[in-house]
């Protein structure tokens, strides 16, 4: 009866091990492999970051409201301040969202990637 309880113990303890050794596996990989996306998306380098010329060379427009969208305002994700009529906006040609201009290109010359999508925006990507 004691050697029936020191194996089910023994078994029980390596069981417990087993799930913990595959658990840190898991986590150890989610976190390296969500570190080098990131580290693919913001890179520090100066071919990442966007100039201020890149950032002119995307499309400028003032906002229209219109008139047949049956839903409420449209908001910049940026400042999450709706658009009014008259307002410079901008345009990411990648991905077709739209930003303050202001707001988007403060954004974009600390980090080059879509707020919404995390589309890749840069030099090699702008519409010309």
């Amino acid at each position: 009866m004691v050697m029936e309880i020191l194996i089910s113990l023994t078994l029980l303890f390596l069981g417990i091990v087993a799930l913990a050794v595959i658990h840190v596996c898991i986590v150890v990989r989610a976190f390296s492999r969500g570190n080098e996306h990131i580290g693919l998306a913001l890179g520090n380098n100066s071919e990442t970051k966007m100039s201020n010329e890149d950032l002119k060379k995307l499309p400028c427009f003032e906002y229209k409201a219109a008139a047949d969208r049956g839903s409420g305002p449209v908001d910049c994700v940026v400042c999450l301040e709706s658009f009014k009529l008259g307002e410079n906006c901008r345009l990411l040609p990648n991905c077709g969202h739209t930003f303050h201009a202001e707001c988007i290109g403060s954004w974009l010359l600390k980090t080059p990637i879509c707020p919404i999508c995390r589309t890749r925006v840069g030099p090699l990507n702008i519409l010309v």
